[in-house]
């Protein structure tokens, strides 16, 4: 598979694949609680944690069209691309902004529902991260979370080099400080945050890639990662993989999603919290 030069403005492999993210393949879970709310209160409030480029957020933003989306990102690099994607939905309800999920700039209960979306898998303390959520969701309002559970990846055909990309993943996330298994300990996080049991729904989902355009998407991002960029750079100042084995791990990739059979899935952990 041949790797097109990105042209200016063009959006990157990576934020193709990010922005495929939708309420409806991210948030399905949430879905019935949302529009059970919005039919006892159609102007909702709504943050949205760790939004990227908004393609989540934006969804939302349409599915509450009464209530207003507020998204913040860490990156606030990132929030010119979320504001022309809200322009091209044609998105008026909605405000995007930097924040820190540890400090977010807003009173106690500013909000009906809070959301997240593999965010707390790459932070160190999960459950601060939560409380914090809980601390700007209105009682009655309830706090949502998704997130990846990398441990439970499975991919065929199940080639060396995608094998040690997998592993290389892991231990790359551990040194950033993130966690692999986030999606499994969703619940245990919640209850150290402080809520009651009998309060939190938890679910899991599972992301497929089996398309060729899925594959496509999702290798073109992987190739992206390792061939250039920070990534690339941190994995060789770290000393976790060579040139040759991160090069092998790319074209691995590229053969993958050429093959009629080729698959990828992990499972993904769910919560709602109800405040």
């Amino acid at each position: 598979m041949d790797q097109p030069k990105q042209k200016q403005g063009q959006p990157s492999a990576q934020a193709v694949h990010h922005e495929a993210r939708s309420v409806e393949n991210s948030a399905a879970y949430l879905i019935p609680k949302l529009e059970a709310a919005k039919e006892k209160k159609p102007n909702l409030t709504m943050l949205d944690v760790g939004a990227g480029s908004g393609s989540i957020s934006v969804g939302f933003a349409k599915a509450i069209p009464e209530g207003r989306v507020i998204a913040v990102d860490l990156n606030e690099g990132i929030l010119p691309r979320a504001r022309l994607l809200a322009e091209e939905a044609g998105v008026t309800n909605i405000e995007l902004r930097q924040a820190d999920v540890f400090k977010l700039p807003f009173e106690d209960a500013s909000f009906d529902i809070t959301h997240c979306h593999q965010v707390l898998t790459h932070v160190r303390t999960a459950p601060d991260a939560l409380r914090e959520m809980l601390r700007v969701t209105k009682p009655g309002g309830f706090v949502a979370a998704r997130e990846g559970d990398l441990d439970t990846e499975c991919i065929w055909p199940t080639m060396p080099a995608l094998l040690k990309f997998h592993d290389l993943t892991v231990t790359f996330m551990q040194a950033a400080g993130g966690v692999s298994s986030a999606g499994r300990q969703l619940l245990s996080w919640a209850l150290d945050a402080g809520a009651e049991r009998e309060r939190v729904t938890a679910s899991f989902s599972t992301w497929t890639y089996s398309t060729p355009q899925e594959k496509e998407t999702w290798a073109r991002a992987m190739t992206e990662y390792l061939r250039g960029g920070r990534m690339r750079a941190a994995i060789l100042a770290k000393g976790l993989a060579e040139e040759a084995e991160i090069d092998e791990m790319a074209e691995a990739w590229e053969d993958w999603a050429t093959q009629d059979d080729a698959i990828l899935a992990m499972m993904q952990g769910e919560i709602i919290i109800q405040k």
